[in-house]
């Protein structure tokens, strides 16, 4: 029996804290099964995709025990896993242990996951590998998982590959070379997407004690044969799953102040705070917070999201309700996520008579300053799209009926819980 939930109309005020990073929580436990010795990992998020992630860290080798506020990792010789490697419904998971997975001393790793992510891109990632010596391929030949990676290691040497399709395959690229025999030099082609990712990921690497060379985003040198060093390293709060609420207070007239964010580590996310002046509302940054609530009447205009994709549902859905149009450009890469959010956007603001154009890179939306309701509106089982329509529906004249709001816990499993203490007026159904 699947559950929907009825968002009525609401009004969002409060205080909340952010919820830990989910990108930096994949990234330290990389970096931890990469290094030497026991790692600490403060304040991890524990959510469905990073569950996949320590999974995954299990299987080829680390031991991970568990307290209230953070994980220990303790690593040393890789493994062969003894399964397949299930990622679920997380990328980040699938594209860093495609790469990582090539250490496995012996055999076989097997990584597969859910019906999107079996769908989603793999081959720009596994060409690249190739290059560095890595046996690794589709089992379907198709470019997509199931992928299977010979254990072995990685020889190194140089490899290319396109850097408009992920991010998470040069981050996946640069991680496993740390390892490598040879070292590697990685070369992107093309407009890099998602920039503040590898920001991330180099943050994190450079605080295990790995070194990287890079120019610009074109250009990496990674050393071979790096062991890195046990750290403890604190997750800061998220931007991305934090954008929810923050548009939210701008949706419903609101008024929020969301604990636990700083800008001290690079965050793609962090771009709400800009893009939400220039929509029209009132952002103050303090230490370690953001308040933020609606001043003025929202505007319009060309915003690009190439570096900050994930915040494509979320913008889409404040454009609705703004008086000028909106156009959301540098986002083609948003149709490999876990659904095509251009056009799953573009169907569920039509619903609630939005008029919404779908873009070869984006969307062209005409809001307007009410909107009626009363529809059921569908995530197509991505949790950015459900959290964004969940904020939408709060700001509708009658409320609308939300699926699949368990889809939340891929990222932010608190979503429902931190947004009804805020003020969501929400009533769960089973259909």
């Amino acid at each position: 029996m699947s559950r929907m939930i009825f968002v009525k109309p609401s009004v969002l005020r409060g205080v909340v804290e952010a919820p830990p990073s989910k990108p930096y929580t994949h990234r330290a436990y990389a970096a931890a099964l990469l290094s030497s010795g026991v790692s600490r990992i403060i304040n991890p998020l524990k959510s469905r995709d990073t569950n996949a992630t320590k999974r995954a860290c299990i299987h080829l080798g680390a031991e991970i025990e568990e307290e209230e506020n953070h994980v220990s990792v303790r690593s040393g010789e890789f493994r062969t896993p003894d399964n397949v490697i299930d990622v679920e419904n997380s990328g980040t998971t699938l594209r860093f242990f495609t790469a990582i997975s090539a250490h496995a001393p012996v055999g076989y790793v097997i990584l597969t996951g859910d019906d999107s992510i079996r769908r989603r891109p793999m081959e720009p990632l596994l060409k690249a590998l190739r290059m560095l010596g890595v046996e690794c391929w589709s089992s379907k030949l198709n470019g997509t998982a199931p992928i299977i990676v010979r254990g072995g290691g990685i020889e190194g040497g140089e490899a290319r590959i396109e850097g408009g399709i992920s991010s998470q395959f040069i981050s996946a690229l640069i991680y496993a070379s740390t390892k490598s025999r040879r070292g590697a030099r990685i070369i992107v082609e093309g407009e890099m997407v998602s920039r503040p990712y590898i920001d991330a990921s180099l943050a994190v690497l450079t605080r295990f004690g790995f070194r990287v060379e890079h120019e610009e985003y074109y250009f990496f040198e990674v050393e071979g044969g790096q062991h890195g060093a046990a750290c403890e390293f604190i997750v800061p709060g998220d931007f991305g799953s934090a954008a929810f609420l923050m548009a939210g207070a701008c949706l419903t007239s609101g008024d929020i102040t969301i604990k636990n964010l700083s800008l001290d580590l690079p965050q793609a996310d962090a771009a709400i705070i800009n893009f939400l002046r220039m929509l029209g509302c009132h952002v103050e940054v303090m230490e370690n917070a953001v308040r933020v609530y609606r001043a003025g009447r929202a505007c319009g205009g060309e915003f690009n999201l190439r570096d900050s994709p994930d915040l494509l549902p979320i913008l889409a859905c404040i454009a609705a309700k703004c008086s000028e149009e909106v156009v959301l450009r540098g986002v083609a890469h948003a149709r490999f996520k876990e659904s095509d959010r251009i056009m799953v956007m573009m169907h569920e603001l039509t619903k609630l008579g939005i008029e919404a154009e779908p873009l070869p890179d984006g969307l062209r939306i005409r809001g307007r300053d009410s909107i009626e309701g009363g529809c059921i509106l569908d995530p197509h089982g991505d949790h950015r799209v459900f959290m964004a329509l969940a904020m939408l529906a709060a700001s509708t004249e009658r409320g609308c009926i939300v699926k699949d709001p368990e889809v939340a816990e891929v990222s932010y499993p608190q979503f429902l819980e931190h947004a009804i203490g805020l003020g969501l007026n929400a009533e769960v159904l089973e259909e």
